[in-house]
């Protein structure tokens, strides 16, 4: 395979990353609004079925099975900034949609799922464009604790938007809570937009764009360690994808919480990984960055077997707390360490390939979750659908276990 050699890292000015950053948190804050609010629109006020709430959640990862591998192989080609940019304004764009359909009295849940399929192209590009564009930000050794200073943004803003979330939607309805997200992303397309960073343009040469692809899918898939964090991480998307999907309707319908108690479930999740994120860096430090991914795995299946038990028995909702709170510590500790090794061990040439094909295929992965869910719970019920995801969480820890993970220190100095 051929990759384009690493370019000197060049200096870059605070500002720059202190406004990608300010982006990245007002971005998280809006998403973190949908997460409450999308569900209590779909479940609640459309009436949807549970494979409708399946659909629903897959829409916005579907586009990743289509266009991942064009989008990484583009990004590679094209400078990142505007791409970011652009898919922003987009996102924004679609996303608005949603509540002036609700206003105009037309929306039903095929103009979600259309609406969904579209943002999820944006968001294609845009997430290709920001993991490819951090290294261009802070010097390589540096990106656990950019990762993680992002990690713990995004975990602070799921800490408070769910609950205000929750709040405006039981105030004013669930479609502005949707508005204030598709703001967030027009916010975020300026500040991006005033970044000022040495982005030289590829070089011109000859382009095969199924080389470019191929050679993205060697390196994510036949690294000695990449290759199987990758495997891992997807079946960890699939599961995922089933699990929300279940949570959503055994918390909204089977045990009755109002849109601010949901809320308030996912601030607990968000409040737990910003705390696992601000720790992340000591505790590769201690570990290891690749045993703290490890160590991290480990505890999800334990999180989804606690839901299970809330599922069956009448103590159900402390419990779901409890497990979410592990939920979400989990991937608080282990992100920053699975993205600054995926950054680090890959050349700045092809980054943008691998980010996006090992996005394509998480997401593939989550959407496929999100219909089985659907699906599952209509088949088996809330209970043995959540006990099955709990296997498959288990799966996912497996295989990082045997892999060369268990040998990678610490990342950064």
């Amino acid at each position: 395979m051929t990759a384009d050699a690493t370019p000197a890292e060049p200096p870059v000015p605070r500002t720059a990353f202190a406004r990608y950053w300010t982006a990245a948190a007002i971005s998280s804050f809006g998403t973190a609004l949908t997460a409450v609010a999308m569900p209590v629109l779909v479940v609640q006020i459309l009436g949807a079925t549970p494979l409708e709430v399946g659909i629903v959640g897959a829409a916005q990862f579907l586009p990743y099975a289509v266009l991942g591998m064009f989008a990484g192989a583009y990004t590679d080609r094209w400078r990142r900034k505007p791409i970011l940019v652009w898919a922003s304004i987009g996102r924004a764009v679609s996303l608005a949609a949603i509540p002036a359909l609700w206003f105009a009295g037309a929306l039903e849940v095929w103009m979600v799922v259309v609406l969904l399929l579209l943002f999820g192209s944006f968001s294609v590009f845009g997430f290709a464009a920001t993991q490819s564009f951090l290294p261009r930000l802070v010097p390589r050794s540096q990106l656990v604790v950019a990762n993680a200073r992002l990690d713990q943004t995004d975990a602070a803003a799921q800490t408070l938007g769910p609950t205000l979330g929750g709040g405006l939607v039981g105030l004013l309805g669930a479609p502005l809570a949707l508005l204030v997200d598709a703001v967030s992303y027009m916010v975020d397309a300026v500040l991006n937009a005033g970044i000022r960073v040495d982005e030289p343009r590829a070089a011109g040469r000859e382009r095969n764009l199924r080389r470019e692809i191929r050679d993205g899918l060697a390196w994510a898939y036949a690294h000695r360690t990449l290759g199987p964090l990758a495997v891992s991480t997807h079946v960890w998307f699939l599961a995922n994808g089933i699990a929300f999907t279940v949570l959503s309707l055994l918390a909204l319908r089977s045990l009755g919480f109002s849109a601010f108690t949901f809320g308030l479930l996912l601030a607990v999740a968000g409040t737990t990984t910003l705390i696992g994120a601000t720790f992340a860096n000591r505790i590769g430090a201690v570990l290891g960055s690749g045993p703290t991914i490890l160590a991290a795995r480990a505890m999800y299946p334990v999180a989804w077997l606690l839901v299970a038990v809330a599922a069956w028995f009448p103590t159900g909702p402390s419990l779901l707390f409890i497990a979410l709170a592990l939920h979400g510590l989990a991937a608080g500790v282990e992100n920053a360490h699975e993205m600054a090794l995926r950054q680090t061990a890959t050349p700045d040439g092809m980054l943008g390939r691998v980010n996006a094909n090992l996005r394509s295929a998480n997401r593939t992965a989550a959407a496929l979750g999100a219909l089985l869910g659907g699906i599952a719970v209509g088949a088996l019920g809330e209970e043995w659908t959540i006990l099955a995801v709990t296997v498959v969480f288990a799966v996912a820890a497996v295989i990082a276990l045997w892999s060369p993970l268990r040998g990678v220190g610490m990342l950064s100095h």
